[in-house]
């Protein structure tokens, strides 16, 4: 260190040396020259401060969270830089006043007190500042006055070894000691935690994050947690514990940045794509290439979706990635150590504190290197967070502007997978991706050290990457197919199972279960056999990056040793290389995963992409134009409709006008088109040419009633302000005042999902309500009356619909089938395929004599068909006496004391939120899992896994005695004995752990399928009254986000807690092996492990719990909204469900941010202990280095520096394995709950031949839908003749669906019974029964699939049979105009058909049974009144040997009946031949008289 010896030289002392190795480094006594001391060591932390200046100022400009005030400890630091600043300043004063006294200094001595007078300067500056910006703890100035303390503590203990400082008077001592006591109390001041600033969020959130009051020790050391970790030590954590979200990591801010990101770029690389095309269309005529251009789906949709991440997400990434790239130059700094460290203990004349030297160097740089690392690890998994925010958001907008046709293209289950599967796997992608490029830089630095110890026969090892690198990149490539493969058969079983429970109800009342059981027990058959050849593949590429430890070491140590007898192996060059391989084998292994979670990312990426990238609808396209005339509030001219810009049009040159305050009546036949030109005016259609104007706001009441799983009073209010006097207007109107009073607890009765609990009727008069509630300008109704019975039918017409009612000065566009009310309709609009027809008013279109009187004629032939309700008047609905309580809904409630929740302002909830389990997973859950797997299995995993442990310490001590072999004339003996059974143990541990590892996949996908199975065997067995009450998120939760955790996440996270279990014995064996002495430190270290484990676990298994509960009402609500889009777009309310949907997910998020806290705080905190094992290793190997072999200390240090990595992720891998074993609870959850009936008996009573007649008898049977409440059926005495043909009437709640629902044991007797054909029913197997008795439910439903798996879901019928089955239901030239005629593919509930058209193919489906019994569930109220005939006429000549059972609103529907059966408050009122009851003048009578048929 010649070179600075002018900084050190004076006119007194002209030798004075910078550096002296003798002094400092070759004695038993080190210390630094004097010159060195008031140079460098003064300067480090100054300049260290002046290079972070400019970035961390720029860093507070942007940032400011608001000023602090001055508080005690501002006070404090300001007087104490004050101080320093003095101290400073008096120093160079002195300095330059012994100048004036002739006192010789050198230059080094004269330049350190100015640059501590502007270091000061700069301090005090940045004090100030961040006080102004609102920093509460200083990282900045806490690592600054730390390099100060650490700059002075060494002058000031080597004066005070010496007492008085050579040529140093009393000035400088004393000041120099003044110094170091300020310094001290500085560096102790900026540990302390200033106020919350002032005009800060922060400050008046009730629950703020801990983290933005947190020191900066406790940010990087992540103690700032510890709080929430010991409440939940303490007792069980609630929602209201956690803490909210900061704004950085809110829904509102981040989906603002993406979504604006993502339209960006889409909106760049559609220009690109265009200016792309234009140059082609321009250079070349040639179709091909044109074509070439314009379809690139793939790549052209992810890129702006991954640019778009990359503007919001990159900064933090790139910062995060800096701090990983700091802590390898530690990690690699270590085994530089280790090797001085090993070289000390072979040198017997090393003095002593070189040994604690580097021990305490090896500590220091591991927790440097922990901190930098888990603070990247934290930054990943924030923006794993904020990236699932991200994505839901998007997703959720994308849902509320798909166009139709998008609608069809998708479906409930891809979508959730979307937010859930794919979105996971993004996240992976942030903490993995840095391995790609990372790890190869790892394992270059590696054969550098490497070339360093063994010459150029470490690159021998090379040979091993050329075999593995590509045979890896060959096993990625294969498991990316079969992921591809295995993500379809997900897709697939997603949505067929979303199917299953979206239709439960349908799947019953046919006994369908085992049917849709198989086909989905199929598709996951094939999606497991999919994930274990991809995971079988995923063992052996595990296994070679493992193995890659070994065949390096042993291609090199062989290659070396062999190469030249005089090359030997010492413990150096032995076990400084163990420790570079595993450093390598870490960069090795951590590869497969990155490139897998590239791989994955890439097809969710791409899958994502293309969803965001689907057909959206035009929101120009209906607007409020220019009108030529100010009374008319609808206009349509020249107007061509297409579902899609691919599809042809269905609504074909429209010119429409409907004049302000009017109402005008759209009639036609099933499948005309009056549905598409609703659609068409809430523009859900393309729009390929004319005009479209609508002025002002619109209410839309569509034919399939949407209702949200929330309160009576919050679905028809529907986010407006309550205004108490209208509501109960438009509630009295709709005649739903009667309902409300039966409810259990009035408006605030919760309905269930989809209106589950609730009738038809009902779904519909709320959907009315709702709309007649927002006092819009427009009301485009779709056919409302068709769900309500004559009666009530009348009732809303006259008080809501009609020139009378509430909308009487409203635009009214009503879509109905029902012909009397017409002359009461201010225009009419025939509509026949796809045009209109006709157009005018009642009597008009009458005279006429042309389209619209043939459609009159065909509906009724009767002379009372142009009778109106003139004379006829508002009725009065019927009184609460007759109006029961709708048993339907009653059943589905349990009063709030047995269900033990909380009510508020009488609500009572219908559906029960995911029960929560408090503390860690049980141990009875471990056994079902394992059990499920088989006990054998796992018992030959554990001898595969000590087996291949015992190989792995075998070959570790054989090494070590290999090292210590001595030499004689410069060689070793024995070395190619060594080398063989090196070779041979290594082989050994290959075998086993391929075994191991191979086994516990397969044991996981065996427990998966077997848990998948039970699952949907358990919920298919529930009963009703379950799904009822039951949101469907929850069921879709468990068969995707749970069962994917069982699939893949446990199998995974038990191979990993097994492996590090042994890996961790093998340790502690080996480090008490070399130094006994050890288990004193081992034992309570270890002991701190436990409690650390304990405290971790019991918490992060509660957040997981809460995490998993608030995610289930993110998938309900994302379902909720793809089904009711469409309203939620005509009511313009958007961003209402926009602000709920980000609530849902910030809820989620304030469980999912703790936890990725909590796996800091153990990940930090354990490997500080394991670094702590680490020290104790080196300092005992230190202490007994005379009674140690090198070799036994090189594999005991070598050991221990893997102990870190080790019992963290050990640990972790516990936890993760205790957080995701909940996934198995919450699958088996629905095992202890009640199932309903078997499904088949063995039973003497069901012989061949049952169920000839079809007769049926009640004998005095009830029925109740749960225990505690009243009767819906009450002693109902009956008898129903075989091949008779009754229908059933009654008011809404009279018991008439009931009937049904008894007969078919949907809900079971609460007395008496139903006799058929002499057998009681309650003795039969369900399926037995119900495979005897064909239903037509009043909600059409079909499924996703061909037209011909919905008419014949048991495939059981011949095509011949089918195409007859058509025919009869009037559906065979509309099947025949299919573009795959039966094969043609119907959309999830079959959304791309009519209603009219699905309910068609459901009487063909009840053909196609040839049930004895058929009922009809107001089977035809969603057609035309001639298609109602048609299919009557068809049932007559069909079904005539069979009874059927007709429950109808339309009385002229029940006029051809046998006997007709009257319903009165779930009881008998009259039963009898249909002219009987009309001559009797009772209830049937005044239905009649109601319906104009009297």
């Amino acid at each position: 260190m010649s070179g600075g010896s002018w900084l050190c030289s004076s006119k007194e002392d002209q030798f004075a040396e910078l550096w002296d190795w003798n002094q400092t480094w070759h004695t038993a006594t080190p210390s630094f020259t004097s010159c060195f001391e008031s140079t460098v060591l003064i300067w480090i932390p100054c300049v260290y401060l002046w290079v972070s200046f400019p970035v961390y100022y720029l860093y507070l400009r942007k940032n400011c969270r608001g000023y602090i005030r001055m508080s005690a400890i501002f006070k404090a630091k300001m007087a104490l830089g004050f101080a320093l600043l003095s101290l400073s300043l008096s120093t160079a004063f002195y300095i330059l006043w012994e100048a004036t006294q002739g006192i010789p200094r050198a230059p080094g001595f004269i330049i350190a007190p100015p640059l501590q007078v502007v270091t000061m300067v700069l301090v005090v500056f940045l004090t100030q500042m961040e006080r102004l910006k609102g920093v509460q703890s200083s990282g900045v100035l806490l690592v600054f006055w730390l390099l100060f303390f650490l700059s002075s503590i060494i002058p000031f203990s080597s004066k005070i070894q010496h007492a008085v400082g050579f040529r140093e008077g009393s000035f400088h001592r004393v000041s120099s000691y003044v110094r170091f006591t300020l310094v001290v109390l500085e560096l102790i001041l900026c540990c302390f935690v200033d106020h919350p600033p002032f005009f800060s969020k922060v400050g008046n959130d009730a629950n703020p994050c801990p983290e933005a009051g947190a020191s900066f020790v406790s940010k990087i050391t992540f103690w700032w947690f510890a709080g929430l970790l010991w409440k939940g030590y303490r007792q069980p954590l609630q929602a209201e514990d956690l803490w909210s979200l900061a704004r950085e990591n809110s829904s509102e801010d981040i989906v603002t940045k993406i979504e604006d990101a993502w339209h960006e770029h889409c909106a760049r690389a559609k220009q690109t794509a265009d200016s792309a095309k234009f140059k082609r269309e321009c250079g070349s005529n040639e179709n091909a290439e044109e074509t070439k251009i314009l379809l690139q789906p793939e790549h052209s949709k992810s890129k702006p979706l991954l640019k778009a991440f990359w503007d919001v997400f990159g900064t933090s990434f790139l910062l995060g990635t800096l701090g990983l790239v700091l802590g390898d130059v530690f990690l690699f700094l270590i085994p530089k150590t280790l090797s001085l460290f090993l070289d000390f203990i072979t040198d017997p004349e090393a003095p002593y504190w070189k040994g604690y030297f580097y021990a305490t160097l090896m500590f220091l740089l591991a927790c440097l290197e922990t901190l930098l690392e888990q603070q990247y690890m934290y930054m990943c998994l924030v923006l794993g967070v904020r990236l699932k925010t991200a994505v839901t958001g998007l997703v959720y907008r994308k849902i509320l502007t798909m166009s139709d046709a998008a609608k069809k293209a998708t479906t409930e289950g891809e979508i959730v997978n979307l937010v859930s599967v794919d979105v996971q796997k993004l996240t992976d992608l942030i903490t993995y991706f840095n391995g790609t490029w990372l790890a190869p830089i790892r394992i270059i630095i590696c054969f550098v050290f490497l070339w360093q110890l063994l010459g150029p026969y470490a690159l021998t090892a090379i040979a091993v990457f050329l075999f593995l690198l590509p045979l890896n990149f060959a096993i990625s490539k294969k498991r990316s197919q079969f992921q591809e493969a295995q993500m379809k058969y997900k897709d697939s079983r997603a949505k067929l199972t979303s199917a299953i429970l979206r239709d439960i109800r349908i799947l019953k009342l046919h006994g369908w279960e085992y049917n849709f059981m198989d086909k989905a027990l199929g598709v996951r058959t094939q999606e497991l056999q999919a994930l274990k050849a991809s995971q079988f593949l995923f063992s052996v590429s595990l296994v070679s990056f493992h193995s890659s430890t070994f065949l390096i070491a042993f291609i090199m140590f062989a290659v070396y040793t062999l190469a030249d007898e005089g090359n030997t192996l010492d413990v150096q060059k032995a076990f400084v290389s163990l420790t570079l391989i595993n450093i390598l084998n870490r960069a090795h292994s951590f590869l497969p995963f990155s490139i897998n979670a590239v791989v994955q990312a890439k097809v969710s990426l791409n899958r994502l992409a293309a969803f965001l990238c689907l057909e959206e609808l035009d929101q120009t396209e209906t607007g409020s134009g220019s009108l030529d005339c100010m009374q008319d509030c609808v206009m349509v001219r020249q107007g061509t409709f297409s579902w899609s810009r691919e599809s042809p049009p269905c609504l074909k040159r429209i010119n429409l006008a409907i004049p302000r305050g009017s109402l005008c009546a759209v009639v036609g036949q099933v499948g005309a088109g009056k549905s598409s030109l609703l659609s068409a005016l809430l523009g859900e259609l393309h729009k390929r040419e004319g005009t479209l104007a609508m002025k002002g706001t619109v209410a839309f009441v569509p034919q399939k009633p949407w209702i949200q799983n929330m309160s009576v009073e919050d679905n028809i209010i529907f986010g407006q302000k309550m205004d108490r006097k209208w509501y109960n207007r438009v509630v009295k109107a709709c005649a739903l005042e009667p309902d409300l009073e039966s409810f259990p607890a009035g408006s605030r009765t919760e309905i269930g999902e989809k209106g589950i609990n609730i009738s038809g009727g009902q779904k519909q008069r709320l959907s009315l309500a709702r709309a007649v509630y927002k006092k819009a300008s427009i009301y485009l109704l779709d056919d409302p009356l068709s769900a309500v019975d004559s009666q009530v039918g009348q009732h809303i017409f006259e008080q809501v619909i009609g020139p009378n009612g509430l909308l009487k000065n409203k635009t009214r566009v009503l879509v109905t089938n029902t012909i009397h009310i017409l002359p009461k309709v201010d225009n009419i609009i025939l509509v026949m395929n796809g045009t209109i027809f006709e157009k005018g008013s009642y009597h008009e279109l009458v005279q006429r004599q042309w389209a619209f009187a043939d459609f009159l004629r065909s509906h009724d032939t009767d002379e009372k068909e142009d009778q109106d309700l003139q004379g006829t008047g508002s009725i009065e609905i019927v009184s609460k006496g007759h109006m029961t309580c709708h048993r339907k809904l009653g059943g589905s409630y349990k009063s709030s004391e047995k269900r033990g929740c909380k009510t508020t302002d009488g609500a009572e909830f219908t559906t029960e939120g995911e029960k929560q389990q408090t503390g860690r997973a049980k141990t009875s859950v471990y056994l079902t899992y394992l059990r499920v797997a088989g006990s054998f299995l796992w018992a030959y995993i554990l001898l595969l896994f000590i087996c291949q442990q015992a190989a792995s310490f075998c070959q570790g001590y054989w090494l070590s005695l290999w090292a210590n072999d001595p030499i004689y004339n410069g060689t070793q003996q024995h070395t190619e004995l060594r080398i063989s059974v090196y070779f041979f143990l290594g082989f050994a541990q290959a075998i086993g752990k391929f075994g191991s590892i191979a086994s516990v996949f397969l044991a996981g996908t065996v427990a998966s399928h077997e848990l998948f199975r039970r699952l949907l065997h358990d919920v298919l067995r529930l009963p009703m009254s379950f799904f009822e009450r039951t949101p469907s998120g929850d069921l879709l939760n468990r068969f995707s986000k749970e069962m994917d955790a069982i699939d893949s996440i446990i199998p995974d996270k038990l191979k990993s807690l097994l492996g590090f279990l042994f890996i961790l014995l093998e340790i502690y064996v080996v480090i008490v092996m070399a130094t006994p002495i050890a288990v004193v430190a081992i034992v309570p270290l270890t002991a701190l492990y436990a409690v650390f484990q304990s405290f971790f676990v019991t918490t992060s298994c509660q957040l997981k719990r809460l995490e998993a509960a608030s995610r289930s009402p993110i998938y309900s609500h994302i379902s909720e909204t793809f089904q009711g889009s469409t309203v939620i777009r005509a009511y313009k309310d958007q961003q209402r469900f926009i602000l709920q949907n980000d609530l849902k997910v910030d809820k989620n998020h304030r469980a999912s941010f703790p936890a990725v806290v909590a796996d800091r705080w153990l990940a930090t905190n354990t490997e500080f202990l394991g670094n702590g094992i680490v020290l104790f290793a080196a300092l005992l190997a230190v202490v007994n280095k005379s009674h140690l072999s090198p070799g036994i200390v090189g594999f005991s240090v070598s050991c221990a520096l893997q102990i870190t990595g080790v019992l963290n992720w050990m640990v972790r891998s516990l936890a993760e394995t205790d957080n995701n074993i909940v996934s198995v609870e919450r699958v088996t959850d629905y095992s202890m709950t009640p199932k309903e009936a078997p499904w088949t008996l063995d039973n003497h009573l069901l012989h061949e031949n049952w169920l000839n007649e079809g007769e049926i008898e009640f004998k005095g049977y009830s029925l109740r839908y749960r225990p505690g409440l009243e009767l819906a059926l009450e002693n109902i005495n009956l008898k129903i003749n075989g091949r008779e043909k009754v229908g059933i009437a009654g008011r809404t709640g009279a018991g008439k669906s009931s009937l049904a629902m008894g007969l078919l044991r949907l809900v079971e007797a609460a007395a008496g019974e139903i006799v058929i054909d002499g057998t009681n029913i309650a003795l039969l197997g369900l399926h037995d029964l119900r495979s005897k008795v064909a239903i037509i439910p009043q909600d059409p439903v079909l499924f996703s699939g061909s037209l011909k798996t919905n008419l014949d879901p048991l495939d059981v019928c011949s095509e011949e049979e089918i195409w007859t089955a058509l025919e009869l239901t009037l559906l065979k030239s509309f099947v025949l105009d299919l573009p795959d005629q039966l094969a043609y593919e119907c959309s999830e509930g079959g959304e791309n058909l009519s209603v009219g058209q699905r309910q068609l193919i459901c009487l063909a489906r009840a053909l196609l049974r040839k049930a004895k019994i058929l009922v009809l569930d107001e089977a035809t109220a969603a057609v035309d009144l001639e298609t109602d005939l048609q299919i009557q006429a068809t049932i007559r000549t069909q079904f005539r040997e069979c009874t059927v059972l007709t429950i109808a609103h339309r009385v002229n529907t029940l006029l051809d009946c046998d006997r007709v059966l009257v319903m009165k408050s779930g009881q008998v009122a009259e039963f009898d031949a249909p002219e009987t009851l009309i001559a009797q003048k009772g209830l049937f009578y005044r239905m009649a008289e109601e319906s104009g048929l009297i």
